[in-house]
């Protein structure tokens, strides 16, 4: 059985054992992080494989909208840490069910996020041409 810690991340402390971050404040509530920030929970696990196997629960609860249903607050909406934990915990016994679906699955996820890194590494270099060229026409008669 594999076993982690979730905790309210403080900015000081300093971690030395695998982990990553979840915000639990606001809509994107549940969503995986690896730098630290605030209104943030810390997942702290004993091996890089159950890092990185919780981040990737994580990750799809957060993008399924699956930690919609345990929001509460009425202006800013944030999932308390026992529902995260609890919800986190059900969904990885089956992920741990079915782990070669799983690694399937977290094998696309990871390609579709380098292609997406790519294509907007070529965004960014079509909005520096377009400077380029506005920025030579404005300034060839000075």
């Amino acid at each position: 059985m594999q076993t982690f810690i979730v905790k309210s991340a403080n900015l000081k402390d300093e971690i030395t054992k695998p982990h990553f971050f979840v915000l639990c404040k606001g809509m994107n509530s549940g969503k995986p992080l690896n730098l630290r920030c605030p209104n943030s929970f810390c997942v702290i696990c004993n091996t890089e494989e159950e890092k990185e196997k919780l981040y990737w629960v994580s990750f799809a609860l957060w993008r399924s909208k699956a930690f919609h249903p345990y929001l509460s607050g009425s202006v800013i909406p944030f999932v308390h840490l026992n529902d995260f934990k609890q919800l986190v915990q059900e969904k990885l016994e089956s992920v741990n069910n079915d782990s070669k679906a799983f690694t399937e699955v977290v094998k696309n996820l990871k390609l579709i996020e380098q292609s997406e890194k790519h294509f907007l590494a070529n965004l960014k270099l079509m909005e520096d041409l377009k400077m380029a060229y506005i920025f030579k026409y404005f300034n060839k008669n000075r």
